[in-house]
């Protein structure tokens, strides 16, 4: 069939998809005649002009259709052209009636004046100087942005890379891809390795180029970084990038040499193996052994009358410690550094409260941090004085002209704090605890608590395990399970599934119940009931109060299948609700929604306009308050913030209904309601059923299959994580 082409208006967007700028258009062609036309067209706007080259075809639902292959975007010429085009507020800060100003003022010179001359903007009433500024600094944005969309769209790239490759290498972005494809590895960018090389190879790299070898091997440890590997032993990158890339060893070790060199990798033994490292982790992972060690080899003298003072924070805070606990405040009183770990009804938060009270006695000025806005938030709440997360506590701020993240707080700026308490330490990574350390004053006490048999860090490293495995610093670990926690079959079971022995499914209490589901479908439709009127009718348990964990995001008894089944359930459609499809799920004003990256630049501000901000964080929940199609924008409530998402920024969000136990790290709900049916055998193991049934606070509700309880409780086994703390605190490190 022969390709044809059609010029026209877009009269309409019918769809767009945000992730590969898929859309369905209805354009006004020439003769008048509005047809439908399908295809990859990023970020279009009404009263845009294209040229599509394409053909014809049939859809069984929709009909006559116009595929597009090719596009060309054609600036629109006529001032009611001009006035259609902004009206569809391709431009921030301009809507139809500023729209009709402008163009009243400018006629067909409008987007000249715009991208040229953008200060005689002021010239029309209601726009300032900078406003004017701004709109035209958006202008530019967006043309070029667009540009290069349809650049990344013809060469099967991402369109949302576009968005991110833009704001690093700005209008010489495709002048300076095709000197070098591989500037899309860039850190900051994110991009697939598999999309770049093809993208590379189409520009007429070659399979051995250097460039291409270089950027194999750095993607091959950044890649292994979300395996939790600090460094990869030397023959398993040399074999894995070999492999990934199609070439010979020797070209590997090669390109390695090079890197090395120019100070891009760093070569290391550990234990007589040769290891290497991306050069942050490997100075994150050595300095945090050095400052560990000084740390903990720091004795202060006890305070005068120790007994006294303990004496009046257990009456202060009305509890009778035990000895063990007792002996942990003493610790916690002369040590520079104290470790303490036990899992749930071992006492881990009592003790927290002691040593708080206790140093506040001494004088001293404290600090709390927890890695998540929820588990700082929790740690606010069994303590009573405030909390924050690590990254605001080091001031967390955004390079502007890098974009690159860098913390206020280090060790020429140090934290003004005599004791520094930091919660849920198991999730810590190895380069957020290297740029904690830091910021701590050398005189200092640090209190680490956590623990260990919960699933471990997101990111590379797993520096609490190897602290306390290393036997190398002060530690303490809580064992005796206190009378009142015995009575929670939670607690109970929690420590059996540790021990390797089953949960007691069949002992039916008031705080652990399992329901045994015949089908993988009903899984999913037994957890809406309960959500939906079960637990809130019976139990006064609201659908607020309840979070939906799964081991897996897959499968019918997976997060995304329960996501729109929780939607439909609890906030279905209505005509009163906005919504706004993003990929598989639709997004809707009322919805549950997580964060789920860090946004150190993003704009917040208080509910009650009493302060402004930025950054949201990785794991932050909250429900979404607004949606505005015609500005293209969601505002999300986090707790007392309020956070605005333009639609590009909407793969950082994701429901919330239901999250993998994985993301539900550091949080604690007052009901939990587990899917236990199948998955991968890497995600069936003992630390997830574990953590998942310490996240519960007075209810936990497991609905699947026994067997799968059994899977879970039996498979014991870890990811080895490639990560050298521990050896390196115990003077192994060659």
């Amino acid at each position: 069939m022969e390709l044809e082409i059609l010029q026209g208006v877009i009269a309409g967007v019918v769809f767009q998809n945000y992730d590969n700028g898929y859309c369905v258009l209805r354009l006004r062609c020439q003769d008048g005649q509005t047809v439908t036309v399908v295809g990859t067209v990023p970020l279009p706007t009404v009263g845009e002009r294209l040229m599509v080259t394409g053909k014809w075809s049939s859809h069984s639902n929709y009909g006559k259709q116009f595929e597009a292959e090719f596009l060309e975007r054609l600036m629109p010429q006529s001032s009611p052209e001009i006035l259609g085009y902004l009206s569809g507020r391709i431009v921030k800060g301009i809507g139809p009636k500023l729209a009709a100003r402008i163009v009243d003022r400018f006629g067909e010179d409008t987007l000249r004046i715009m991208e040229q001359e953008p200060a005689r903007l002021a010239e029309v009433s209601g726009i300032s100087e900078m406003k004017a500024k701004a709109i035209g600094e958006e202008f530019r944005l967006q043309v070029g942005l667009r540009h290069l969309m349809e650049f990344f769209a013809l060469h099967h790239l991402p369109a949302e890379l576009a968005v991110k490759t833009y704001k690093l290498y700005g209008d010489c972005t495709i002048d300076m891809l095709y000197d070098d494809p591989y500037l899309l590895m860039d850190e900051a960018l994110g991009a697939p390795f598999g999309a770049v090389d093809q993208f590379a190879i189409q520009m007429g790299v070659a399979g051995d180029d250097p460039r291409r070898v270089e950027a194999g091997i750095l993607f091959e440890l950044r890649y292994n970084l979300q395996g939790g590997h600090s460094f990869l032993p030397e023959e398993k990158l040399v074999g894995a990038t070999a492999l990934l890339l199609t070439v010979g060893n020797d070209t590997v070790r090669e390109g390695i040499n090079r890197l090395l060199e120019a100070e891009r990798l760093v070569a290391d033994r550990l234990a007589g193996i040769g290891i290497l490292y991306l050069p942050e982790l490997y100075q994150a992972e050595v300095h945090c052994c050095r400052q560990l060690l000084a740390f903990a080899h720091t004795a202060h003298a006890a305070p005068a009358r120790l007994e006294k003072l303990l004496r009046q924070a257990q009456q202060s805070l009305g509890i009778s410690y035990s000895e063990q606990q007792t002996q942990a405040i003493r610790d916690a009183a002369t040590s520079g550094l104290l470790l303490i770990t036990g899992g749930p009804g071992t006492g881990k938060t009592t003790i927290m409260g002691g040593i708080l009270s206790l140093f506040e006695q001494m004088g001293l000025k404290c600090v709390l941090a927890a890695p998540t806005g929820r588990a700082a938030k929790r740690m606010t709440e069994v303590t009573g004085r405030d909390a924050s997360t690590i990254h605001r506590l080091l001031e967390a701020t955004v390079d502007p002209h890098t974009g690159q993240l860098f913390f206020v707080r280090d060790e020429r700026n140090p934290l003004k704090a005599d004791a520094v308490i930091v919660d849920e330490m198991s999730m810590v990574d190895v380069g957020l605890l290297h740029s904690l350390l830091q910021a701590i004053p050398p005189k200092a006490r640090i209190i680490l608590i956590g623990d260990p048999d919960q699933l471990p860090p997101v990111g590379p490293g797993s520096p609490f395990s190897d602290m306390l495995r290393s036997g190398m610093l002060p530690s303490v670990h809580l064992t005796q399970i206190f009378r009142q926690a015995q009575q929670s079959l939670i607690v109970m079971n929690a420590h059996r599934v540790n021990q390797g022995e089953l949960p007691q499914l069949r002992d039916v209490k008031n705080d652990f119940f399992f329901l045994s589901a015949p089908s993988e479908e009903s899984v999913g439709q037994t957890i809406a009931g309960l959500c939906a009127t079960r637990l809130p009718k019976n139990m006064g348990i609201s659908p607020e109060q309840i979070q939906v964990l799964s081991p897996t995001k897959k499968g019918a008894a997976g997060t995304a299948s329960l996501n729109k089944l929780l939607q439909a359930a609890l906030n279905p459609a209505s005509p009163n609700k906005q919504q706004r499809q993003y990929g598989e799920f639709t997004f809707r004003e009322g919805d549950r929604v997580m964060q789920v990256r860090n946004n150190y630049d993003i704009l917040w501000k208080k509910t009650d306009g009493s302060a402004i901000g930025s950054g949201v964080f990785n794991g932050d929940v909250g429900i979404i308050r607004s949606i505005d199609t015609a500005a293209e924008e969601l505002v999300v409530v986090f707790d007392d913030r309020e956070v605005t998402y333009d639609f590009t920024q909407l793969g950082e969000l994701e429901p919330a209904y239901a999250m993998t136990v994985h993301k539900s790290q550091g949080s604690e709900y007052r009901a939990v309601i587990l899917a236990a049916w199948g998955g991968s055998q890497y995600l069936l193991n003992r630390s997830i059923l574990y953590t998942a049934i310490t996240r519960a606070r007075e209810l936990l509700i497991i609905v699947g299959r026994e067997e799968t309880v059994a899977v879970m409780t039996r498979n014991a086994k870890v990811n080895r994580r490639y990560t050298g703390l521990k050896l390196r605190l115990q003077g192994k490190d060659s």
